[in-house]
Parts: C-alpha cells; structure tokens; sequence
C-alpha cells in the first residue's frame, strides 16, 4: 500500500502558492451580492480556480510580451495590452483608464512629498541659522 500523504500535503501547499486566498475572493464576491446572499463554499473555491487561471493567463501573455522585447519587468501597460491581445477589450479599457488616473495620482504624491521635503529642509536651514553659535 503506497502512503500518499506526503504527496497529498505538496500538492495542497503548491495549490496554497497558486490560487488567491479564498477569503479574498469571497469578500470581493460578497460585495458585489446583495446583504443577505450567501456563497457556498463550492462558489467561492471555483472563483477562486477562475481568476487564479485568469490572472496567470494574462501575466503570462505579457510576460511573453517582455521576453520579446528584452525586459524583465511587467507593467501596467503590458498588462493591458495582453488583456487587449487576448479579447479582453472591456476590461481593457477600463483598467487603461484606472492605470492612468492611478499614475497622476502617484505623481501627484510624489510632488507634495518633494515639496514637503524643500519645505521642511527650508525651515531647518532658517531654524539652524537663527541658533547662537557656540
């Protein structure tokens, strides 16, 4: 008789490695359903083998993209253009959209943080200058 425990218990781990946390995905399935909907456990482990696969289909067309090109990284950009090559238009759009507000946003950020800083290093040098020298 063959003991399949430890093969059972490295499959278990590699699926634990491959799949969004099931509780993530259940909350996000909560959100979009009325108060007082359920998900049964089947529900939400089959959504979670959905978009685990979705989102490895569409990272792997871009990560081909990038190969191609000679680039290490995946970005937002390659991201839609992959969602675009695959027939994913509807949500191409959208999230094009998203990654743009999300870059003025940051850029944004980045500016009060580079302003922040000229400030405070302004209010140093005037409150070093005006210390008695000893």
């Amino acid at each position: 008789m063959v003991d399949n425990s430890e093969a059972s218990a490295s499959y278990d781990i590699k699926d634990q490695d491959r799949l969004l946390p099931i509780a993530n995905v259940g909350r996000i399935m909560k959100h979009i359903l009325p108060q007082n909907a359920k998900i049964s456990k089947e529900a939400k482990e089959t959504m979670q083998e959905c978009v685990s696969e979705f989102i490895g289909f569409v990272t792997g067309e871009a990560s081909e993209k990038c190969r191609k090109e000679r680039r290490k990284t995946i970005n937002g950009d390659d991201v839609c253009w992959a969602l675009e090559t695959l027939g994913f238009d509807d949500y191409a759009g959208p999230l094009k959209r998203y990654l743009n507000k999300y870059r003025e946003v940051e850029g944004d950020r980045a500016n009060q943080n580079k302003t922040g800083v000229n400030e405070e290093m302004g209010e140093h040098s005037l409150n070093t200058s005006n210390q008695p020298k000893n």
